[in-house]
């Protein structure tokens, strides 16, 4: 009986043991994953050790949720320390108080799966993104508010901004993704590049930037806020750099790292425009320059561009691709050598992280146009960076009694501050030469010039087809008419001169004169086009369509489709710019040189297509058109190829 109760107490000192054994376990698991994210004047401090932390920008929505694993893969081969994404408000809300948090708008997975993948996260929640998103990632609904300013010291909109931010971080707080719970967020952005804009708002800008500075950090998110090009950051928000070189910026305490937010890759395609291309040598030129004269973390905008899907993008006239020229192409394959020789860079860098993160460099002239910057620890860890800034010359240098050659514009590394690992210009990563072999771009023709098969068509009414039109005396303006929940807006008009002379001076034809904001513009005459405009570019908007037209005395119809392509995204106030046919609206070059101001007549107006509303636009209907022979160049035709 004494054996058996002795055998009986050790087996329960044996499961106290190893229960307490295991919660000791798991708390010390639970312990390592929470991180304490701090910063000092050179650097993110994690869990209280300084780190250098290389970044790429992939924006959710710009892929699919299938593409993310991959993408986030790619990017930790690469050399990735940390992803960066915006935050888009009106992906979220699209109707105030109705959020959307599925599909491409799943950034909770997204960053979960950042996280599992073993990578940080930057979080810029913004809400102003600018990001070349449709009307700067601002929800529609925000402008008819009334008393509403956008991004100045106005109730209506900050309790709005406030009300969204803090919707992102308790989201954020109850999937436990800060650093602070034992997520992979170590980093937020509130606002957005306003520094370069906020002079226009007068001494509004700044109670305004205190203010979200304050409301940000007030949210008690456990981790660091930046505000990106903003010089009068107030504390303890780190102020940090955008653009194509940030190695000469400094912030704006002595108690604040050197960071740099956005380096741009490449550029976005605008529509007509060039391609935009970066070269990897500038661009790792670049890096090393900021590394080299003391920066500690640096993000690529874009490392993964994506596309524009459905109406996201800004502009006017951005593009559906977002490429970027960035690392990781748009379909989510790696662009060489851009991504091998970053990678290669990446690791030069890492080399020098010791010394790095110990102390600031020392910089000496090796001659004109030639630096040598050195970072050594008092244990005698010594990492060097030898700079050739001269774009046209290349040079040999003298540095610690070795000599060194160093390409024009370019950044030699020594991780040991004797041995180069690395030179900015030399790319020695593969090129891949990707060629289409198929014939998906370029459409075969039979003998009699139709297109080859797999296309379908639908016609779309010219003018008003659907019921719901409005009729009102004057031109509207369009935004504000559409909400865009399209990007079309019919104007239309029917009307008749009076008189009995002749309508016509003899020999000539009247000409419609129309005056837009706009971005695009077709003109029809009693249901056949006259003519098109559209305007040149985000700076030059606004267009002017004068035609010659036939007319003939007695009744006529007007109808005029404005198209707007990309809201305005970037710019003091751009919430105000319009757009649309604002007017007149004219009849020049009638009898006796007389002109008929059309412009307060009663207009008729159409929010959007017949077929958008008939599911054209996303294949869900079934009133294609197959046959042989596919019209071509007709106005109002909606195509589809299978």
């Amino acid at each position: 009986m004494m054996k058996k109760v002795v055998i009986i107490v050790v087996l329960m000192l044996l499961s106290i043991i190893i229960t307490t054994t295991l919660s000791m376990s798991v708390s010390s698991t639970t312990t390592d994953t929470v991180a304490a994210v701090t910063y000092d004047e050179r650097a993110l401090l994690i869990n209280g050790k300084r780190r250098v932390l290389i970044s790429g920008s992939i924006h959710y929505p710009r892929s699919t949720p299938e593409m993310w694993p991959d993408l986030i893969q790619k990017s930790k081969e690469g050399g990735l320390d940390v992803i960066e994404t915006y935050v888009f408000w009106n992906l979220h809300e699209p109707v105030r108080n109705q959020f959307d948090f599925q599909g491409r708008s799943d950034l909770v997975k997204f960053i979960k799966l950042v996280g599992e993948a073993g990578l940080y996260l930057h979080l810029r929640i913004g809400p102003y993104v600018c990001a070349e998103w449709n009307y700067g990632g601002f929800p529609l609904w925000l402008h008819f508010i009334p008393g509403i300013q956008f991004r100045t010291d106005n109730q209506p909109f900050k309790m709005e901004m406030q009300r969204f931010t803090t919707k992102i971080v308790q989201l954020m707080k109850q999937e436990k993704l800060y650093a602070s719970q034992g997520g992979p967020i170590i980093l937020s952005q509130i606002e957005n590049e306003y520094g370069n804009i906020q002079s226009g708002y007068g001494s509004a800008a700044k109670s305004y930037i205190n203010w979200s500075a304050s409301m940000a950090t007030s949210l008690d998110t456990g981790v660091p806020w930046v505000m990106c090009q903003q010089a009068d950051a107030p504390d303890p928000i780190i102020n940090t750099c955008n653009g194509f070189y940030c190695d000469q910026f400094t912030p704006n305490s002595n108690k604040k790292p050197k960071m740099w937010t956005e380096n741009w890759s490449g550029w976005f395609l605008s529509f007509g425009g060039a391609v935009p291309h970066r070269p990897v040598e500038d661009l790792a030129f670049a890096v090393a320059r900021f590394f080299q004269r003391g920066g500690t973390f640096q993000n690529y905008y874009m490392y993964h561009g994506g596309t524009n899907f459905g109406r996201s993008t800004g502009g006017p006239f951005i593009a559906t691709s977002y490429d970027y020229d960035a690392p990781i192409d748009e379909y989510g394959l790696v662009r060489q050598p851009k991504w091998g020789h970053l990678k290669d860079l990446h690791k030069a860098i890492k080399l020098c992280e010791e010394a790095l993160i110990a102390t600031d460099p020392t910089s000496t002239s090796l001659g004109s146009n030639l630096e040598a910057h050195v970072y050594k620890t008092n244990s005698g860890v010594c990492a060097a960076f030898l700079a050739n800034v001269g774009t046209q010359s290349d040079a040999t240098v003298s540095f610690n009694g070795n000599s060194y050659h160093l390409p024009a514009w370019s950044v030699s590394i020594l991780p040991d501050c004797k041995t180069v690992v690395f030179n900015t210009a030399k790319v020695n990563s593969q090129v891949v030469n990707a060629k289409l072999t198929s014939h998906s771009l370029e459409e075969t023709s039979d003998s009699s010039g139709a297109f080859s098969s797999g296309w379908s068509w639908v016609d779309e009414p010219v003018g008003i087809s659907k019921s719901n039109a409005i009729t009102k005396p004057g031109l509207l303006e369009q935004i504000n008419t559409t909400a865009d929940v399209s990007d079309y807006l019919w104007y239309s008009l029917s009307t008749q001169i009076q008189g009995t002379e002749p309508f016509l001076k003899e020999g000539t034809k009247p000409v419609i004169h129309v005056e837009s904001l706009g971005h695009a513009l077709h003109a029809f005459i009693n249901g056949k086009l006259a003519g098109s405009a559209t305007g040149e570019s985000s700076s030059k908007r606004s267009l002017t369509l004068e035609t010659p037209v036939t007319l003939a005395p007695g009744k006529f119809t007007i109808d005029l489709m404005s198209l707007t392509v990309g809201l305005q995204n970037y710019g003091a106030f751009f919430d105000t710019v319009g757009a649309g046919i604002t007017g007149p609206v004219k009849l020049k070059g009638l009898q006796n040189g007389s002109t008929i101001d059309l412009s307060s007549y009663q207009w008729t107006y159409q929010i959007g297509l017949k077929g958008e509303d008939s599911g054209l636009s996303d294949g869900s209907s079934t009133q294609w058109i197959v046959l042989p022979s596919l019209p071509k160049k007709q106005p109002l035709k909606w195509y589809k190829r299978q």
